[in-house]
């Protein structure tokens, strides 16, 4: 079998994470988002990979040269103007040229290995299609079936449009016939060149086998799902708790722990797992890690911090006296002492988010911030819950962020002025 990962969009909707970083690398316990598809497909025996890329290419092509160089015969291709999900399996399609038979997974899913597993297990045809159930189908592909194929498929419809509540997963079994299709596919009314189309196609001519998977699948589409992905991930993707750092006097770990080699733990420290702590990562003396926490790499806490159900990358560091709770932060960030990112409003109402400059409702009760690389917080600052901080922006002590902070500003009063910052670098 051949395998190819879609891993070439820029992932918008998860600024300003991936304003400095492609979707695919964000960190999801002691991994990344495109590992979960290239571990599914090293367990169901594929050897040639072909990775589809474009957006920050060049950091997808290192990290996986890096840790699955040993694993696939690696091919990396690269889409190009970005035009819609059959043009960018097309682009892979015309320069491998299968004779066998081919698997299709999105770059930004997390999923158990099951799931792929018994795409291939149940695959008939020229090609078969995972679908998942959904609350919400109008973000998604969605499938009507009959007697286990594919007789609708609409992309994204309306709430009341939707034909049912069957999703597409974005994880694809198909033979060598099924280019011809790709070759058919015209712009949609987006613009774009959907992969729904190509299926639908060949459905009506041939037969799509549609796969319904009830397992945990999460299409990573927003930073609180990120979240969701990494406290699953944590619960039922790792190995046995490792302990390889160095655990000082009066530590307590709780449940699954992992600290990896490298990492200290400081006196009167007490981790609540699941939690990972990756290489470098100091902590202490006298912190609180509760669960569904991720450090990833060379993250310093300092003394007397609570960190909860967040994700905190490489070289990022908590200063003392500091609360971290439901976020996702940047790497190399510095948040001054005393900074407190709330993740529960007044109200007790859901948190909302602006996503692509429309204001979403996350569904959760409790969600803080997300900050992008290189983000300084002054001492004593307040983020109030859902608020974004682009990369290499800034707040002056004792402010309180009631707004989004674009990159490379800094915010110096509590009424939202804002000033060029040049802490860049």
């Amino acid at each position: 079998m051949i395998g190819i990962v879609l891993a070439a969009g820029e992932g918008t909707r998860m600024r300003p994470l991936t304003k400095t970083r492609p979707k695919v690398l964000l960190p999801v316990a002691d991994r990344r988002l495109i590992d979960f598809s290239i571990e599914a497909m090293e367990r169901i025996g594929v050897e040639h990979l072909v990775v589809v890329v474009e957006y920050l290419a060049d950091k997808v092509k290192r990290y996986v040269k890096n840790r699955w160089g040993d694993s696939f015969d690696l091919e990396f291709v690269r889409q190009g103007k970005p035009m819609g999900t059959a043009h960018a399996v097309y682009v892979a399609w015309r320069e491998i040229e299968p004779d066998e038979t081919v698997v299709i997974t999105n770059g930004d899913l997390v999923f158990d290995p099951e799931l792929l597993e018994r795409a291939v297990r149940e695959h008939e045809g020229v090609a078969s299609m995972v679908l998942v159930e959904v609350e919400d189908p109008s973000e998604f592909g969605v499938a009507r079936l009959q007697d286990g194929y594919v007789v609708e498929l609409v992309e994204k419809p309306k709430p009341e449009e939707a034909p049912s509540n069957l999703a597409n997963a974005g994880v694809y079994v198909a033979e060598p016939e099924f280019e011809r299709f790709l070759e058919r596919v015209t712009p949609s009314p987006r613009g774009e060149f959907e992969i729904t189309d190509a299926l639908l196609d060949a459905a009506t001519e041939k037969g799509v086998r549609g796969v319904s998977y009830d397992g945990f699948w999460s299409d990573v589409g927003r930073p609180w799902d990120l979240l969701d992905a990494n406290a699953w991930a944590l619960r039922n993707a790792m190995w046995r708790p490792e302990v390889e750092g160095i655990i000082e006097e009066n530590v307590e770990l709780r449940g699954p722990v992992w600290v990896a080699e490298g990492a200290i733990l400081r006196s009167g420290v007490v981790v609540e797992g699941p939690a990972y702590i990756g290489p470098g990562c100091e902590i202490g003396p006298n912190c609180y890690l509760r669960p569904a926490t991720t450090l990833v790499r060379d993250v310093r806490i300092g003394q007397a911090v609570e960190i909860k159900n967040s994700i905190i990358m490489e070289g990022t560091n908590v200063s003392h006296l500091s609360y971290v709770g439901d976020s996702v932060i940047g790497a190399k960030c510095n948040l001054g002492a005393g900074t407190i990112i709330a993740n529960l409003r007044h109200d007790g109402r859901s948190v909302k988010v602006i996503v692509k400059g429309e204001l979403e409702d996350t569904g959760r009760r409790k969600f803080g911030a997300v900050l992008g690389d290189g983000v300084k917080t002054g001492i004593n600052t307040s983020i109030l819950p859902g608020r974004k901080l682009g990369p290499y922006s800034a707040t002056a002590p004792s402010t309180i962020v009631r707004k989004n902070v674009p990159e490379g500003k800094m915010l110096v009063q509590g009424d939202q002025i804002l000033v060029d910052w040049k802490g860049r670098g």
